[in-house]
């Protein structure tokens, strides 16, 4: 159906195939092309778009950057980017806070605090084109999270509008306003109910250290803090537009080690070791990461026998500190058996440990051009203890349909990425995607696990929330939903499915969909060849063509 701009919306607000098709992708694998584009220039302007919304039963479905892998910033409705609300505030160094516009990057907010001694620690792989109000939707995480936790608690504030366009601040340890509808009607219909609920059968998954599935009404029912509930939520109950963000002082000093394993068992329980002893990070590399990253061009730092690596970093204000609690480390590892360790004392040294980190991705880029890097059961994660059953489930579930991937990920809190190789000139491609997807989930809900650890449940994970949650916890996340959100403009088909809802339809490396027009397809290209997502994807669509 033809749809036009909101009486009054000052922002850009576009209907053309080429505007559709540059917001119909994001980082995963999802394409649905919007009805509309509105890119809203300040949180006046969202409002007259949210009322607007309200008032026509016009979806909008909300996205930063588009660097969230499970689809929930690509969908049926209008895109509305958030990107241009770049508001940056001071860093307050005595309250260890800064306030900052909904678009503002990660990478920013860290500059801008290091800039003064401080940080802010929620270190995503995509910070430095991810959006803080991205971030806070998806509860995000990183390679530090199991020292300092994910995105929900450094949030202090946040700046909302609401599904009848009314806005307002939310801040931790003050009352919430009642004079705005949503909470009028969640603090009426659903806090007594979901607050009893919790504590007597809370909806986690038990021994889980990351998990941004679902609605975190555990957490608001320990903390009776709307902050709690609505980061994480991803777009369906509110929509942000700028957050005040807790920082800390940068550590004084590092350290950081390789360790290698001629078993996952051995590398799992030697990741237990480095939360006992205090780490900030642990990854994981399988083996299939490193048979991967053995095929560049620079040798690998690591012995042929290797069937695991664990990168681990720590944090500490003095080297004297840092150097004995890794080297603590570096004897846990070689009492359970590590076949090599190297320990990294200083700047360079932890640099060079860490490239391997990053080995795969340009190697991945130089695949043959039909063989896609898949990002579809990427972000698993479950009870510690069965971690090395998870890697090595997953393994099987690639070795049944005869397909490569690479699996690696933060071992420290059992919080594992697969990157599936999918060939997508071979006819039973599809096939295979779905297979790899039902076998992975069926072996996630088997070992008490969750979808999703920081990426969120999007619109390719909130179909399976059957399989993952109970009964009476997704009931509870759809009271949450209808309270804030009654006329289900926001977001739809993310948290809560909608009606007959499958986990992925058209998958953009498909040969078969339409042809992206010209000057889309250009800035598609750049953003996925550059990592080009802090790019404002309009101006993208005049980039020159290469000669």
């Amino acid at each position: 159906m033809s749809i036009s701009a909101p009486p009054g919306f000052r922002g850009t607000f576009r209907t053309d195939d080429d505007a559709r098709a540059v917001y119909g992708e994001g980082a995963g694998v999802a394409r649905c092309w919007p009805r509309a584009v509105a890119v809203p220039t300040d949180t006046r302007d969202l409002q007259t778009l949210v009322g607007w919304a309200h008032r026509e039963r016009v979806p909008l479905v909300p996205r930063g950057s588009g660097s969230g892998m499970a689809g929930g910033a690509v969908g049926d409705g209008v895109a509305v980017d958030l990107s241009r609300l770049r508001t940056m505030g001071q860093v307050n160094r005595e309250t260890r806070t800064v306030r900052v516009g909904a678009g503002v990057l990660r990478g920013e907010v860290d500059r801008a605090a290091r800039a003064v001694g401080l940080r802010f620690p929620v270190d995503p792989s995509s910070g430095e084109f991810c959006t803080v109000g991205g971030m806070a939707s998806t509860n995000a995480a990183g390679a530090h999270t199991m020292r300092h936790g994910p995105m929900r608690p450094w949030v202090q504030a946040l700046h909302c509008v609401f599904d009848d366009s009314a806005d307002a601040e939310l801040r931790r340890g003050v009352s919430a306003p009642r004079e705005i509808a949503a909470i009028d009607r969640f603090l009426r219909d659903a806090h007594d109910a979901i607050v009893r609920r919790e504590h007597a059968t809370p909806s986690v998954h038990r021994g889980v250290y990351k998990d941004s599935s679902g609605y975190a009404t555990s957490a608001y029912a320990a903390s009776g803090d709307f902050i709690d509930l609505l980061v994480g939520s991803e777009g369906t109950l509110a929509l942000f537009t700028e957050l005040e963000l807790r920082l800390e002082p940068v550590p004084a000093a590092s350290a950081s080690l390789l360790g290698e394993f001629r078993s996952l068992d051995l590398a799992v329980r030697a990741a237990v070791e480095t939360r006992k002893l205090g780490a900030s990070a642990c990854e994981l590399l399988d083996r299939t990461f490193l048979d991967v990253a053995g095929t560049g061009s620079a040798p690998l730092p690591v012995g042929a026998g290797a069937d695991a690596v664990l990168l681990v970093k720590l944090d500490g204000e003095s080297m004297r500190d840092v150097g004995a609690r890794a080297r603590s480390i570096e004897q846990a590892f070689r009492r359970i058996g590590a076949s090599g360790v190297t320990l990294a004392l200083d700047a360079a040294a932890e640099r060079e440990i860490w490239e391997l980190r990053h080995a795969v991705s340009p190697i991945l880029s130089r695949l043959d051009p039909s063989i896609k890097s898949m990002q579809f059961v990427e972000d698993g994660a479950v009870p510690p203890d069965h971690l090395a059953d998870y890697v090595r489930g997953v393994r099987a579930v690639l070795d049944r349909h005869k397909v490569k991937g690479v699996i690696f990920g933060h071992a420290g809190d059992a919080h594992i990425h697969v990157n599936p190789l999918i060939d997508v000139s071979q006819p039973d491609w599809r096939a295979k995607v779905d297979g790899i997807l039902d076998g992975v989930v069926a072996l996630t809900a088997s070992l008490g696990g969750t979808l999703t650890g920081e990426h969120g449940d999007g619109r390719l994970r909130t179909p399976l929330l059957t399989r993952v949650w109970t009964d009476a916890a997704r009931e509870r996340f759809a009271l949450v939903k209808r309270c804030f959100d009654p006329s289900g403009i926001f977001n739809p088909g993310v948290k809560v499915p909608v009606p007959a809802q499958r986990p992925l339809n058209d998958v953009k490396y498909d040969p078969s969909l339409p042809p992206v027009p010209p000057a889309a397809s250009r800035a598609l290209e750049i953003v996925e060849r550059d990592r080009a997502y802090a790019q404002f994807r309009l101006a993208l669509l005049e980039a020159p063509v290469e000669s």
